[in-house]
């Protein structure tokens, strides 16, 4: 029976599928049993394939009231120690952040899909946007880290679903796939592993009795062994401050600095391994493209036309948004004369890249509105510069 639950879990072979299906079948794929959300434009497709396609798996669908009970029972499924996730878009998102903070306070694995696309509020349901990466970033209160992937093909729909699910077992923290709406609904080609091909990270289970288990006491790497509820482990998990054993202490001013720093150093400390991106016609690179999503995709184009008229033009795909790219962008920026920041908000991520750049001049492409980047128009910035 597993056998069977497990071949029906991963479609292997090439399928033509939008993004948004892509993003469920590689949850599947990686083992996720549990979905809480509520329909939302323009990420219901994932809810409406997971519907389908859990019960196949031994899983569990629910469409809950609304993205606060959504997240909610997230946390729960995965505290029950099941591999679990939620889909949403702006607004949906913007209501899940006090229980992505306490996610990050318990130390909760899970993953959270925003297709985005414009705001403010309710804002362009069905155009794309690229303007919630900074509220990914900062957007529940607190010192903390996140991670958070850009897919930018349907492709990585599938690719980095499976990633986020794997560093948010191993890192123990919420872990976001960023797309927009356009590659959440493009359709394209999609080449599926069989099931033995998949990684698939699960999350340190403790090895000591339950007697001697202190649930938020870290190894070496800083995270914490996680007992799942209804294993004999009896312990608390609370999103106030609170120690190894789980106790709170809010009153303790040594407890609080302990606890912040070690859920911010457990990513910062593991960024080199964490952070990915795509290096394209760099090495001999004089200007180059800094772009993440369906950006990118214009801009290799105009990279390439870039390089047919003999500008020696380079692109950075960021693949990894949270945590930033640091080193790989300041190396960059001491090579060329300039960079080019193309998004579709009104400068988010290009702050992070000026930031890091220092002297090297970064010019903004800003887009608004259902309309994404043109390459004639990335390449007219490339030729100015």
């Amino acid at each position: 029976m597993k056998i069977e639950l497990e071949s029906k879990a991963v479609l292997s072979g090439q399928h033509f599928l939008n993004g948004d299906v892509a993003c469920a079948e590689g949850a599947l794929a990686v083992g996720c049993r549990f979905f809480a959300g509520y329909p939302i434009t323009p990420a219901t497709e994932i809810a409406e394939r997971m519907a389908r396609r859990l019960p196949q798996v031994d899983g569990v669908y629910m469409q809950m009231e609304d993205e606060i009970g959504s997240i909610a029972a997230v946390l729960g499924a995965s505290y029950a120690g099941v591999k679990s996730m939620t889909a949403t878009s702006g607004p949906g998102f913007s209501l899940m952040l006090e229980n992505i903070g306490l996610a990050i306070m318990t130390e909760t694995p899970c993953v959270v899909v925003n297709i985005m696309r414009g705001g403010p509020s309710t804002g362009q349901p069905t155009m794309p946007g690229q303007q919630d990466v900074m509220q990914a970033r900062w957007g529940s209160h607190g010192d903390y880290e996140i991670i958070a992937l850009a897919p930018s093909s349907v492709q990585e729909m599938f690719d980095l679903t499976i990633e986020a699910f794997n560093l948010s077992e191993t890192y123990r923290v919420p872990t976001f796939v960023l797309a927009d709406e356009i590659v959440g609904h493009m359709w394209e080609r999609v080449n599926i592993p069989s099931a033995k091909a998949i990684q698939v990270v699960n999350r340190k289970k403790p090895e000591n009795p339950p007697s001697e288990y202190a649930p938020f006491k870290p190894d070496e790497d800083l995270v914490p062994p996680m007992a799942s509820f209804g294993e004999g482990y009896r312990f608390h998990a609370t999103g106030l401050t609170h120690d190894e054993n789980g106790r709170p202490r809010t009153d303790s001013a040594e407890v609080q600095q302990r606890l912040v720093q070690r859920l911010c150093e457990k990513i910062r400390r593991n960024a080199d391994k964490i952070v990915k991106v795509e290096r394209i016609l760099l090495e001999d690179a004089e200007v180059a493209v800094v772009a993440y999503g369906i950006a990118s995709r214009a801009a290799l184009s105009a990279v390439r036309k870039a390089r047919a008229q003999g500008i020696k033009a380079g692109l950075l795909r960021l693949v990894t948004v949270w945590p930033f790219p640091d080193k790989q962008i300041e190396k960059i920026a001491q090579k060329v004369k300039a960079l080019v920041v193309p998004e579709m908000n009104y400068g988010q991520i290009v702050r992070e890249v000026r930031r890091v750049a220092k002297e090297t001049p970064v010019v903004f492409m800003s887009k608004l509105g259902e309309e994404p980047h043109k390459p004639a128009e990335i390449l007219d910035a490339l030729r100015r510069l």
